[in-house]
């Protein structure tokens, strides 16, 4: 027997041995395919039901789609009689490098998944985190953007604010203003609270329930201090604390009530 007819021998003898193989291989990889799509687009529907925001959907679906691929392709791969198990163990070691590398990122990755599923915040809120006061405007899956009152970007990432204190300013629909007002120890204590009083109630942004209290919280070193508590609706709260004080010195000034300077009494004795 010549050359040609041995390997065409050998050639019939391999097809015969691998073609089973591969066409079932080929037919699991259509079906598996097919499979995950289907797998995919359920897992996204069940989300959006869910209310998990849009940009963890999409990250979640991808994840989803590339983990269930990768191990379709090494269970077709070891159908044909490819050896997976060096293959699992390298991917499995590059996975292990690439975490240590990314390990910061991976961090922030965990702190946006976090944040999006258990919402301590939402786009639009007011929140103080990091050292940083400002409204959310985009909360992506590594870091999340915040705009602050005088203007500027903040880009904060989201390991360290998922661990953090956070405080949100816009959760709840309405505020208590805390405001303190000082008198001199000469002025009426009766008419100064009658005076805020006044003020209070003409103030119609501020609410009747809960109900206002003014109060007589300190005898300071110089003067005799109020304490204003009065609940508003949140989008109210800055333009009454800065009102109130502005109307507050006006009134006092037209009442002849004063606002003391911090001041100490000096005694001097003369040594003989």
């Amino acid at each position: 027997m010549d050359n040609s007819g041995l390997y065409l021998e050998k050639a019939v003898d391999l097809i015969m041995r691998y073609a089973p193989k591969l066409i079932l291989a080929i037919v699991v990889l259509v079906i598996g395919l097919w499979v995950i799509k289907g797998i995919v687009k359920v897992s996204r529907k069940s989300m959006e039901r869910s209310k998990v925001d849009e940009s963890l959907r999409s990250f979640l679906s991808s994840l989803i789609s590339v983990i269930l691929k990768v191990l379709l392709v090494i269970s077709v791969a070891s159908m044909i009689g490819i050896a997976t198990t060096s293959f699992v163990a390298v991917l499995g070691a590059a996975g292990l490098a690439v975490g240590f590398a990314l390990q910061g990122s991976l961090a922030n990755f965990a702190g946006g998944v976090l944040i999006l599923l258990f919402k301590p915040f939402r786009a639009g809120d007011f929140i103080d985190a990091q050292g940083f006061k400002g409204v959310v405007k985009k909360i992506r899956i590594f870091n999340t953007v915040l705009s602050t009152v005088d203007n500027k970007t903040v880009i904060i990432p989201n390991g360290p604010l998922s661990g953090g204190n956070i405080t949100n300013y816009s959760t709840e629909p309405q505020r208590r203003v805390d405001m303190v007002f000082g008198v001199s120890y000469d002025d009426d204590v009766k008419k100064v609270k009658g005076i805020l009083q006044r003020l209070v109630d003409g103030d119609s942004r501020i609410l009747k329930d809960p109900e206002p209290a003014i109060l007589l919280s300190e005898l300071a070193d110089s003067s005799v201090n109020f304490t204003v508590r009065a609940w508003c609706d949140s989008a109210d709260y800055w333009g009454i604390y800065f009102d109130m004080h502005e109307n507050v010195k006006l009134t006092f000034d037209q009442e002849g009530i004063s606002i003391p300077y911090p001041q100490s009494d000096v005694h001097l004795f003369k040594s003989e």
